[in-house]
């Protein structure tokens, strides 16, 4: 049978790597482009069942779609590095660089998930189901769901770029296509800085003040995405 032979559970893996992807991805573009929106308009009360009820199950799905698309994507990663020889001949390809790119954007996004919004969530809907019971409100909840919120919306714009350079890596093969040495370490030490300046403002940065602003409104997360996609094509043009 086709999907018993090598090719066949290559297939699969990357099969599974898309379904789990859609799946965490759309949740996370649900989160942010529907959720918060309806929740700054509705009443408390309302909000607060859906904390209890509904925002478990939705995170519960995107938790895990994160998981299962970083698990089979460092699988699918390791595999391709050795059917092209190993990692220097990996990074010798317009390929390899694209989809490290992206591969790197999808890490920070998983990490997210799973050390920043997901922690913090858990204390937000920890303190709806406490008052709802008519215990006291945690005072860490409102910060806790505004550092989350701000991690959530880089993810937002992480994504933009993670998914261009996902598809470049097959439909861009002349994207890094004239690589040197000294390319490929300006390539990689600014992708690295830009990338973690942005991590920093999610980690640390103070919801709708200062660099975390653009990222107050659906429309400024957006904008900053495609903006983040256009500097690293730029940086393939210009050190390559």
């Amino acid at each position: 049978m086709a999907l018993l032979s090598s090719d066949g559970w290559l297939f699969l893996l990357r099969w599974i790597h898309f379904l789990s992807g859609i799946t965490w991805i759309g949740l996370l573009y649900y989160f942010n482009v529907v959720q918060t929106p309806f929740f700054a308009e509705t009443e408390p009360a309302v909000r607060s069942g859906a904390v209890q009820k509904l925002v478990p199950r939705a995170l519960w799905w995107f938790r895990w779609g994160a998981m299962i698309t970083f698990l089979s994507g460092l699988i699918y990663l390791l595999h391709r590095m050795g059917q092209l020889g190993g990692v220097r001949e990996f990074f010798a390809t317009s390929y390899g660089w694209a989809i490290f790119l992206g591969g790197t954007l999808g890490v920070f996004m998983w990490a997210n998930v799973w050390f920043v919004i997901w922690p913090k969530q858990k204390i937000v809907i920890a303190n709806a189901v406490d008052t709802a019971a008519g215990r006291p409100a945690n005072p860490a909840a409102a910060p806790a769901g505004a550092r989350a919120g701000v991690a959530s919306r880089t993810n937002v714009v992480f994504s933009i770029p993670m998914l261009f350079y996902m598809g470049a890596a097959s439909h861009l093969p002349d994207l890094a296509d004239k690589m040197t040495r000294g390319g490929k370490i300006t390539m990689a030490v600014v992708s690295a800085v830009i990338i973690l300046l942005i991590e920093a403002n999610a980690l640390f940065a103070t919801a709708g003040q200062g660099a975390a602003k653009p990222l107050a409104t659906v429309k400024g997360t957006l904008w900053a995405g495609f903006i983040l996609a256009a500097i690293f094509y730029l940086l393939f043009e210009i050190v390559f």
